[in-house]
């Protein structure tokens, strides 16, 4: 394979010369942050447009968007160079070069939620209401933000042979991505790696979840349900993706991925905060 190549070749796609940045009057701009803007845009497009139908304001979803930005950014950052201090510690500025990559979807997550309670407090609105709302942006965001990792090559798997199975030449990867398993397979005269994409799964994972998330809005039961859909849902999604990504951020001193971890307790918590609302509403008919 030549070094922009990327190919499924058990699918028969083979992709020559992918770029992973594009020139505009002597800038470079990367593709990846090209494609996280556009899902960024997209997302704040769609919640605008369910606040619109579902009655509400879409002005309030604009305003928000400017804090949930920053603080998402800020937040996807903080998480990954937590769980990746040793990379950090003895160059601090390097934190902020965020060119080199290391952001963290749960860190933006638990920035947006947090920024989102924050904003409905002080602008006296439904925090569940808009959670509802905002997540829906925030799935079709995560739907296409993905492919970023996609042009990065980046956010893969362990070796696979099924019919997804995607080939990267090695030189265009990260050495510390290529796990024990993978370099197994890679025999004389290869060039390349052939990996899970797991940026592909998680991103048809969220496709489906939007699809799902937005058929059950007329069904849902409370404010705030479709929120809990989401993050039980994502939940379930990336424990088993994360299970098998290289690239893991492991809680310090074990060897146990962060966010899988945090992927199975929100599923659970979701579900079981699920039940109890469900239950109390049931209670509350029949007094």
């Amino acid at each position: 394979m030549d070094l922009m190549d990327i190919s499924f070749p058990n699918m028969g796609i083979y992709l020559e010369n992918v770029p992973k940045s594009f020139t505009i009057f002597g800038f470079e701009i990367a593709l990846y942050g090209v494609i996280i803007g556009t899902g960024v845009l997209a997302g704040i497009l769609i919640a605008a447009w369910q606040a619109k139908r579902t009655g509400q304001d879409p002005d309030l979803y604009w305003d928000f968007a400017i804090y949930a930005v920053i603080f998402s950014i800020i937040g996807a950052r903080l998480y990954y160079v937590v769980f990746e201090w040793d990379l950090y510690k003895d160059n601090l500025l390097s934190i902020f070069n965020l060119r080199q990559g290391g952001l963290a979807i749960y860190g933006g997550v638990i920035a947006a939620f947090t920024t989102l309670f924050i904003y409905a407090r002080i602008k006296k609105q439904n925090a569940f209401r808009m959670a509802d709302t905002g997540v829906i942006g925030l799935i079709l965001g995560q739907v296409i933000g993905r492919w970023g990792n996609f042009t990065n090559r980046e956010v893969f798997g362990e070796y696979t042979n099924n019919i997804f199975a995607m080939r990267l030449p090695i030189q265009a990867v990260r050495a510390a991505d290529i796990s024990e398993s993978i370099a197994a397979h890679i025999t004389d005269g290869v060039n390349y790696i052939q990996v899970h994409p797991t940026f592909l799964y998680e991103s048809l994972w969220n496709l489906c979840l939007l699809v799902f998330a937005l058929l059950y809005w007329k069904h849902k039961k409370f404010e705030g349900e479709i929120a809990l859909l989401y993050l039980g849902g994502y939940g379930l999604g990336r424990a088993w993706i994360e299970g098998i990504r290289t690239d893991q951020l492991f809680i310090p001193g074990t060897r146990l991925p962060v966010s899988q971890v945090l992927a199975i307790i929100l599923f659970v918590g979701a579900v079981v905060c699920d039940l109890v609302v469900r239950i109390r509403i049931s209670k509350k008919k029949n007094i």
